[in-house]
């Protein structure tokens, strides 16, 4: 029988007002099952959605929602709390919540608990679509990655209000699994070790104005730097323009924007790289000739732009391999899967292949979650389930060929 990495590991479990918070009963029941001790500490509003005793029945513990006990005056110690905890959950982490915990309101148990703990603090936002998406959300999102806490990201879905889009709290097992992922002893298996990653699209210039590029985010290529540099990894990432995403603050970025570009700052950190995973949508080809102005529709008659190849990044990596080094590259399919992927393993040397096919609903270009099926040198593939890109990115780390 597997022992969980959560066995014997005390967690703290925050639960705020929101309507997911009847999936922090299943939570509560799988962090016990895995062997964890659990102590749950609810906001006020809370209890207006699910009640401390079902909780406290769940959790083996009494409910902690204030900072007396309203009978005898007890004081909850939430300095004794966070050095108690192994992990603080936040689990609905709500608009409000995430606010407070982001600008130190310690006006709740809660918040006040988490700004003593020394723990991993990881947090489950749940919302409405809107709010999600706020500015300001987003901006306190950002504060709480940048102060060490793990964001378990939001899935897509119905959501209270009858819309639909990014705001359900992820589902307890996916949590626990996250949770796990973190325990696990072979999170701190990249100690040391020097890893290039490349990630998003390039943008392979006809003028000053125009460019072909695709529909990459660079989300995959990022959540793998953030993963390996959480496990004690030198991360240097080669980047495509992208948007604004967190990255761990140990990670040196390199940003680029063509694919001779690309290649060329790959070249350049390759070398003593134990690791190279290339994540990147390296454009196939680029205009054969650079306009230096715009050009002018009313002045000039285009009806072809000549094309070239670009350099194939993976291969040119691949040929100049070195013992010891691992080779990691992606490719995204739309029939033929597998027989594709396994002649782009052999023929660009790769160790490992990470295919995803377009066929696949949730995975691909721009979506928080990817459907891969990692395929290995010697032929033999494994189908994992759609999953969010965080974790993709630790079972691809996970299932590194040594």
């Amino acid at each position: 029988m597997t022992v969980s990495p959560l066995n014997g590991k005390h967690i703290v479990l925050g639960i705020t007002g929101g309507i997911a918070a009847y999936k922090s009963a299943m939570l509560t029941r799988l962090l016990i099952k895995s062997g964890a001790e659990v102590q749950v500490i609810m906001t006020p509003n809370a209890r207006e959605f699910i009640t401390p005793v079902t909780l406290s029945t769940l959790s083996g513990k009494p409910v902690i929602t204030e900072f007396f006990s309203a009978n005898s005056g007890e004081w909850h110690s939430h300095v004794d709390l966070g050095l108690w905890a192994d992990a603080f959950v936040v689990a609905p982490a709500t608009a409000s919540t995430i606010a407070k915990m982001a600008c130190g309101v310690a006006d709740n148990m809660l918040v006040t608990s988490y700004l003593s703990t020394r723990a991993r603090v990881f947090v489950a936002p749940a919302m409405d679509f809107d709010m999600m998406q706020h500015p300001t959300t987003t901006r306190n999102l950002q504060l709480l990655r940048a102060d060490g806490c793990t964001i378990i990201e939001a899935a897509e879905g119905e959501l209270a209000s009858h819309l639909t889009g990014k705001g359900r709290m992820e589902e307890p097992e996916n949590i626990v699994r996250v949770l796990e992922s973190a325990f696990s002893p072979i999170s701190a298996s990249l100690a040391g070790k020097k890893v290039l990653i490349t990630a998003g699209p390039t943008q392979e210039k006809i003028d000053p104005v125009r460019y072909i590029s695709n529909y990459s985010t660079g989300k995959m290529g990022y959540a793998i730097a953030n993963e390996a540099a959480a496990r004690g990894a030198d991360v240097t990432i080669v980047s495509g323009p992208v948007g604004h995403f967190y990255l761990h603050p140990g990670i040196k970025v390199i940003h680029v924007e063509s694919a001779l570009e690309m290649l060329d700052k790959a070249q350049g950190s390759f070398a003593d790289t134990d690791i190279a995973i290339l994540a990147a949508a390296v454009a196939d080809y680029r205009p054969a000739f650079r306009h230096s102005s715009k050009i002018k529709r009313e002045e000039n008659s285009i009806d072809t732009v000549e094309l070239v190849k670009n350099p194939d990044i993976a291969a040119t990596l691949g040929a100049a391999k070195r013992p010891g080094q691992t080779l990691v590259g992606f490719a995204l399919e739309t029939d033929n899967e597998l027989d594709n992927a396994l002649r782009k393993l052999v023929r660009k040397h790769l160790d490992m292949i990470v295919l995803n096919s377009l066929r696949d609903h949730g995975a691909g270009f721009g979506t928080d979650t990817n459907k891969v099926t990692l395929v290995f040198a010697d032929g033999s593939a494994r189908e994992l389930p759609l999953k969010s890109k965080s974790e993709v990115a630790a079972d691809i780390l996970d299932n590194l060929p040594k």
